[in-house]
């Protein structure tokens, strides 16, 4: 097989040379972009730092105070600069920074472990968790929204609008309480503390993706109504192409642009640990820890997870950014 052969899916050498600018474009991209992380990992991060320095308390006080006892000042001072913790905050900073990057994030005082070993237990938890919001989520906003537009201002927009709006207004532990009486108290069908099965994901999964699904329901809709009015569908319609084709060939990929957007951001808060509804529901994954961390002022365990935040929330932008170019062929990317 001949080299004009290979590329006969290109009408000549000029289409070839541009498709390969474009992925040599979106690699350097990638690149640049995954440079400018490493500044602001290390703003956060010192931030954080900086911020929980000035707290009232240390680890070795709480280390005393989690076991019920108060410890002699001599021997808290001598642990103290044992650990370095008398050195100045850029010191300090500098061997946590050094030891992170090898992977460790210190001791935790609450669990008596080290943080590595308890981010890597919660993680998968919080991530199954994540699934089943996001699947939920998508099953049930695309179509409705979808079905609100279409129907507009009939009786299914009505419905659908009625329940986003309540979707939209209801916090989500007063929703998660709500359920937990309903399903677990009232009915006895759910248990109201999650464990590791599927069905203990049940409650915290439509907790968590109620907000999103009515949320995305109402942006989709608008999106929709507002392509729909667009001069090229009515070009489209008018060459005799089916409704049907238009919208779902045409007129959804274009409204489906800036939800993904808010679902990129989503997606960060749900794998960072949706605190509130992890701890209504006592659902032991990273959201949980992080508040046990708060409350038990276990300083590592809150470092960890704040660079675990970040790092969530700059990929997931990254890969955002990059899906953008994919559904529309118009954006450029990184001087493209």
């Amino acid at each position: 097989m001949t080299s004009s052969q290979k590329t006969c899916s290109f009408k000549d050498e000029a289409d070839l040379t541009m498709y390969r600018k474009g992925w040599f474009f979106m690699l350097k991209y990638i690149f640049l972009r995954l440079l400018q992380t490493i500044p602001v990992l290390l703003g956060v991060t010192f931030l954080t730092f900086l911020l929980l320095s000035y707290a009232p308390s240390d680890p070795v006080t709480m280390k005393y105070l989690s076991m019920g006892v108060s410890g002699d000042a001599a021997v808290m001072e001598a642990e103290r600069e044992e650990l370095g913790l008398n050195d100045p905050v850029l010191v300090r900073y500098g061997r946590w920074l050094r030891n992170a990057v090898h992977g460790d994030f210190g001791e935790s005082v609450k669990f008596n472990h080290s943080v590595k070993e308890e981010m890597l237990k919660r993680l998968p938890k919080t991530i199954r968790l994540s699934v089943c919001a996001i699947l939920i989520t998508v099953l049930f906003s695309i179509p409705l929204g979808i079905l609100s537009a279409v129907y507009k201002n009939k009786a299914a927009d009505y419905i659908i609008r009625f329940i986003s709006f309540i979707g939209v207004s209801m916090p989500s532990f007063w929703l998660g309480m709500l359920l937990i009486y309903v399903f677990s108290i009232k009915l006895g069908m759910l248990p109201s503390i999650s464990g590791n099965d599927v069905i203990g994901l049940i409650l915290p999964s439509i907790t968590l993706a109620f907000w999103m699904t009515a949320t995305y329901i109402r942006r989709l809709r608008a999106n929709i109504l507002e392509e729909i009015n667009k001069d090229y569908v009515m070009g489209l319609l008018s060459k005799g192409l089916p409704r049907w084709k238009v919208n779902l060939r045409h007129v959804l990929p274009n409204a489906l642009l800036s939800i993904i957007t808010m679902f990129g951001m989503s997606v960060g808060s749900i794998l960072g640990g949706a605190t509130i509804v992890e701890t209504v529901f006592s659902y032991q994954g990273v959201g949980k820890m992080a508040a046990d961390a708060v409350t038990g002022r276990d300083y590592n365990l809150m470092q960890a997870y704040v660079v675990w935040m970040a790092v969530i929330f700059v990929g997931v932008n990254l890969l955002v950014d990059i899906l953008y170019r994919f559904l529309d062929p118009r954006i450029r990317l990184g001087g493209e």
